[in-house]
């Protein structure tokens, strides 16, 4: 593999943080599928395996701080999804970094005998990408579209309409994007350490033995996860955008980048009560996300588990050196 096609790799990766983690504090597991591996959390610990091109798997581990235990206020309703998802991400992308650098070792050194690894200016970059087409791709776009339309037609203009216009052209680009990158092979077996992640974390959740056996049973569509996370969120804009009477382009916009937080808590407020209360209204609102997870996730083969269990392994025997105690929901 190219040092090039790795990187693009890593960041069509990036852009797909959000869909591929499961943010969840509290006392259970949650993790993200990474390149070649996955990466699983416990409370206060966190673990990562990874299959080189050699085959080897490579392991990482350490100890994780929870914000609520740092900050009371943390742990607020509302307040701990902003939090957590924060917290979720900064691991997330230190966890795609160490995938990306596992395979980039195994790659000949450069004329001037260097080896080339994601770090430093080149993770900011990444950064500062990823911020700038997500607000492009899910604000910035599907509002001008809308504005454009009602140019067209009056009814448009409307509160409701407009809003509703805007949120399913946004919805349509995410589809858009999340199957379009599923097409290149590399981003589907990602999408492959997804379904292992999320057969693992059920088998454990189960009190089942984490062996191949036990976990490829069960089911790649996890409520908890990070796709059903973005679905809400963007069911939720829809219906506050069309509360708030703003009607120029700029303030809608502004109003947009404002009420992200706000919006994420309260999602991941629902996505945290449908996980418990399968039978609600609240777990139909989830329903479009266990959908997409029909892209996001697909059936893993029996060495993409194996990254899955020791990944699990290695987090739940740093929690139990630090005297966690784990609570299955």
């Amino acid at each position: 593999m190219s040092r090039w096609r790795q990187h693009l790799r890593f960041l069509a990766a990036v852009q797909l943080l959000p869909a591929l983690e499961s943010g969840e504090e509290a006392t259970l597991v949650g993790g993200q599928a990474v390149m070649e591996g996955v990466m699983m959390r416990s409370p206060h610990a966190w673990g990562i395996a990874v299959r080189k091109p050699s085959g080897e798997i490579i392991t990482h581990s350490e100890p994780l701080e929870r914000p609520s235990d740092t900050h009371k206020w943390m742990g607020w309703p509302v307040v701990r999804g902003v939090m957590t998802l924060g917290h979720a991400m900064s691991l997330g992308f230190r966890a795609l970094k160490f995938s990306a650098n596992a395979a980039l070792d195994e790659l000949p050194p450069d004329d001037n005998g260097k080896k080339f690894e994601i770090g430093g200016w080149v993770a900011g970059l990444n950064i500062a990408f990823s911020v700038a087409f997500f607000i492009l791709m899910y604000k910035f776009l599907p509002l001008l579209a809308t504005t454009e339309l009602k140019k067209v037609n009056p009814v448009f203009g409307e509160q409701f309409v407009f809003n509703l216009v805007d949120g399913l052209i946004r919805i349509g680009l995410f589809l858009l994007f999340v199957w379009g990158v599923s097409l290149w092979k590399d981003i589907r077996r990602v999408y492959e350490y997804h379904g292992a992640e999320h057969k693992t974390v059920f088998a454990f959740e189960n009190g089942d033995p984490l062996n191949t056996g036990a976990i490829q049973k069960y089911s790649t569509y996890h409520p908890r996860c990070g796709t059903s996370f973005l679905m809400t969120v963007m069911i939720i804009s829809m219906l506050v955008y069309m509360a708030i009477p703003v009607h120029t382009f700029w303030a809608r916009f502004g109003i947009r980048i404002a009420l992200l937080p706000v919006i994420a808590g309260a999602s991941y407020e629902i996505i945290r009560f449908a996980a418990k209360h399968r039978g609600s209204l609240f777990a139909l609102m989830t329903a479009p996300g266990l959908w997409l997870q029909r892209i996001t996730t697909q059936p893993p083969d029996d060495r993409q588990v194996e990254c899955a269990i020791i990944a699990l392994d290695k987090a739940m025997a740093l929690e139990k050196e630090r005297g966690g105690e784990l609570v299955i929901a």
